[in-house]
């Protein structure tokens, strides 16, 4: 009897079913226990370890997460292959992978979303084409942005309805957002908000402190550090609006290092000193707390040393 891809129904070739060791579910069960009863003798630690490694597909899909919700009529699969699902890319560093969200990091200088002139080097493309490494017909859906010259931390969706989900409750879901940025000059203020209207000009976004038809935006700014002729900046966003640290802080009269769009003349570090260091959120579909920070670039720390 032959066997069939289960969202195909087609029979697949008899060289690639050795590519897996599959199970069906027939109950509901959490993977972990699932896998624990499937793999008679398994140990916890070595379940976890399959997770980690990033082996264990739900439905064609990549499950990291021990405690996912298992369903019947799902497939779940134990690649053979270790290395085959490995991720390396020198722009984009995968934090997090189920089968509903990719957390990653990026890095300066990539887009996250393609537009029309670029459709390759973008964080997007990039992961679409690891996505489809697994299965052809998975891709990436876009949840939010960073812009090009800002680093850290984004999620996207891995289907549309976790995509819709996140868009239509995001300040309901994501809790803490958080960014690191140097300014130029000496914050008069250890800590403060700026709230503006800010409108999409295209090639720069203006700032009104009145309302002239532009979108309401709230960003809270701690005062980490002065040294140097900078200021080390941990800011929070209350809104999400494009360019809005950047336009938040040139109307303090501050604007981001490196950022010549929004009048600043110095660029020591050769890069827009605006780095996304934390994400915190619930799940959409699992409603797990979720927690992602990673640490303030070392050329920001190398910066703010005092001489």
């Amino acid at each position: 009897m032959a066997i069939k891809d289960f969202k195909t129904n087609k029979p697949i070739k008899a060289h690639a079913t050795s590519k897996y060791t599959t199970y069906r579910v027939t109950e509901p069960a959490g993977l972990m226990e699932f896998l624990m009863k499937k793999m008679a003798g398994i140990s916890r630690t070595r379940v976890k370890a399959l997770l980690t490694n990033r082996v264990v597909l739900v439905d064609n899909t990549i499950q990291t997460l021990y405690n996912y919700p298992l369903q019947p009529g799902m497939c779940v699969q134990i690649s053979r292959e270790k290395h085959k699902h490995e991720f390396h890319h020198p722009m984009l560093k995968i934090l997090y992978e189920d089968a509903y969200i990719i957390v990653v990091e990026k890095k300066e200088g990539l887009l996250s979303v393609a537009t029309e002139r670029q459709k390759e080097r973008t964080a997007q493309h990039i992961l679409n084409e690891y996505v489809k490494r697994i299965h052809k017909g998975n891709r990436i859906y876009v949840v939010h942005r960073l812009d090009r010259e800002t680093s850290g931390i984004m999620m996207y969706a891995k289907d549309e309805k976790t995509q819709h989900t996140l868009r239509d409750n995001w300040h309901d879901l994501v809790r803490d957002r958080r960014y690191v940025a140097i300014v130029q000059g000496e914050m008069e203020q250890d800590e403060g908000t700026v709230c503006s209207w800010l409108t999409d000009r295209k090639l720069y976004v203006s700032s009104s402190p009145t309302d002239d038809g532009g979108k309401y935006s709230v960003t809270h700014y701690h005062t980490i550090k002065r040294a140097n002729g900078f200021s080390l900046l941990e800011l929070q966003l209350e809104t999400g609006r494009k360019n809005q640290i950047r336009v938040h802080m040139q109307s303090l009269g501050h604007p981001v290092v490196g950022d010549e769009r929004y009048g600043c003349e110095m660029n020591p570090l050769e890069r827009l000193a605006l780095h996304a260091f934390k994400l915190c959120f619930y799940h959409p579909v699992t409603h797990e707390w979720m927690e992602f920070e990673t640490p303030y670039p070392t050329p920001f720390k190398t910066l703010m040393l005092r001489r």
